[in-house]
């Protein structure tokens, strides 16, 4: 009986662990539907962020952001922050940031878990209907 219960209870965990935006995420261009880089989406002082944490593509691995602003200006892409900010509301996590170190511009950002493994990510100017979309696929 004791066994049973212990194992219904690491399934219900692993269940509700599964379904959280955290952990590793591999970017999927929207472009071209080639798989890019992973992400590691992380909490840090109550806010989400995410940083490239492997870049797919060997002939990218040294490139710099050399179009971003401020910090991240001439940063190696490999290990740089481009999620920053966002909250939890509801099903989604929005109120931040996303920096597209193709072309170092920086946008508003939303992400929402379409389902365990996939997550839609995007990034837009001013309203979210002025934007453009990503499909992000857990990392296993």
């Amino acid at each position: 009986m004791k066994l049973n219960v212990l194992l219904g209870f690491l399934l219900i965990c692993q269940f509700s662990f599964s379904q959280t935006i955290f952990g590793r995420w591999i970017t999927i261009d929207d472009e071209t539907g080639n798989k890019k880089g992973v992400v590691e989406i992380f909490e840090e002082n109550g806010k989400v962020c995410g940083k490239i944490i492997e870049i797919l593509e060997p002939e990218h691995r040294k490139r710099k952001c050399n179009k971003c602003e401020g910090v991240n200006k001439d940063k190696p892409i490999l290990g740089l922050t481009i999620i920053k900010g966002l909250t939890k509301k509801d099903d989604t996590y929005d109120g931040g940031e996303i920096t597209d170190p193709k072309n170092g511009k920086t946008y508003r950002c939303k992400i929402t878990l379409h389902s365990k493994d996939k997550l839609i990510v995007r990034g837009y100017l001013g309203i979210s209907l002025f934007g453009r979309s990503q499909i992000w696929i857990r990392q296993k």
